[in-house]
């Protein structure tokens, strides 16, 4: 054995267990392993888990926070124009440099897949994709991530646009993006379906869109998504981050929906930070969640997850790269509180991002790739309430990063 995690519980197993490790994948899991590794690590009773994966965020835009003006407007429309100013100019450089520190803390937070979407667009050309691949090039064989060729300011309403992500896709990018609602009409925003489908079939690559992330119930694309992911066969292979308008359609058309969405195999991503924060600019009181109808579809048997969508940019000012804090948000957001909610809730950063993204080899099963996190606590319902980072970071079999959390009282 190469490494053996020593004394650590698992979810849904009684008692402690040890885990060892040898080339780079779990080797055994047990009450007690008799062998010995030059690492040893004692989880001391506290909870091992799959390390985090993060399916949908925003890296090139990411820590602009820090350089830009301030939003006077506080819309949706400045924060796209507060974005222009800066993507005419980005750099490779620029864009690496501001997203490595965004996945630094993702890592220190227990992170190891990213799933980075990438601007595509008339505005600043290919230039955010060309960092973003600069940046999976720099942290290869250290952490996981795929760029995603993402046309933020829509297809149809930015003529050319779909030419450059045709590009994107020849330069290497791993992901067909989409923003369909952001389209001026319904045709336009099932003609952008449409087109990215075309790419993703040309390519092979899985699709990846943010659909109706607005409170108006009158966004109708996520229902086409799910009829065309159907009838292209692409079942499994396409997630949706959002779906707010969702939340706001009346229950005969939203369960219709949902059904859509079950039958197609389509991932739901609720990104609750910014949900919570962008939708219901237009209440008064009660103001809407803006937050899709996550216990809904996690009880008709929808593959839901959860991400950090946005750190410290135009959009949202906050952002830790912390998936255990995404949860939490999601236990808060969503009435998710009772044990087998909190339960599910921890699958939406693990074992559920892991099945939209389709990780090969996750888990912390034999064969598996030894990528795990000897948590703060002994349970799930702990670490989420304590939000104290994972104590060791594993990947490949290698520590990636440990933390140390000293508290004390003088009195």
């Amino acid at each position: 054995m190469d490494l053996i995690i020593r004394r650590g519980r698992l979810n849904g197993k009684a008692g402690l267990w040890d885990i060892g490790v040898e080339r780079g994948l779990i080797a055994e899991v047990a009450q007690k392993i008799e062998a010995k590794a030059p690492t040893e690590i004692d989880a001391a009773e506290r909870l091992m888990a799959p390390t985090y994966v993060n399916g949908h965020v925003h890296l090139d835009k990411c820590n602009l926070g820090d350089v830009m003006r301030p939003n006077k407007t506080n819309s949706f429309q400045e924060c796209l124009e507060i974005t222009w100013e800066h993507k005419r100019t980005y750099t490779v450089e620029d864009i690496v440099t501001r997203a490595s520190r965004a996945i630094e803390e993702g890592i220190l937070n227990g992170t190891t897949v990213f799933r980075v979407f990438a601007d595509v667009d008339t505005i600043g050309g290919l230039r955010p994709l060309e960092g973003i691949i600069a940046l999976r090039e720099k942290w290869r064989g250290i952490v996981e991530i795929e760029a995603v060729d993402f046309p933020q300011e829509a297809i149809v309403r930015d003529p050319g646009t779909f030419e450059l992500m045709e590009e994107g896709m020849r330069m290497g990018a791993d992901v067909v993006g989409g923003l369909p609602w952001h389209e001026h009409l319904d045709e336009d925003a099932r003609r952008h379906i449409d087109l990215c489908f075309d790419l993703a079939r040309k390519y092979d690559k899985d699709v990846h869109m943010l659909v109706d992330d607005t409170d108006n119930p009158n966004s109708r694309s996520l229902e086409y998504l799910a009829v065309k992911t159907m009838r292209e066969g692409f079942q499994g292979r396409v997630s949706a981050s959002h779906c707010g308008a969702l939340a706001s359609y009346d229950e005969v058309h939203a369960n219709k929906v949902m059904a859509l969405v079950k039958q197609a195999g389509v991932s739901i991503s609720t990104n609750p930070h910014i949900s919570l924060v962008a939708q219901g600019r237009y209440d008064q009181e009660p103001i809407r969640r803006g937050i899709t109808r996550v216990k809904q579809m996690w009880r008709m048997g929808v593959n839901l997850f959860s991400s950090q969508d946005d750190v410290n940019d135009p959009y949202y000012p906050f952002g830790r790269n912390d998936q255990q804090e995404v949860a939490s948000y999601v236990c808060h957001s969503c009435h998710m509180t009772y044990p087998d909610e909190i339960a599910a809730v921890f699958g939406f950063i693990t074992d559920n991002a892991a099945k939209a993204m389709r990780l090969e080899g996750y888990g912390l099963e034999v064969g598996c790739k030894a990528d795990l996190n000897v948590l703060a606590a002994p349970t799930i319902q702990h670490v989420l309430r304590l939000q104290q980072p994972p104590a060791w970071v594993i990947k490949g079999g290698k520590v990636l990063a440990t933390n140390e959390v000293r508290r004390e009282i003088r009195v």
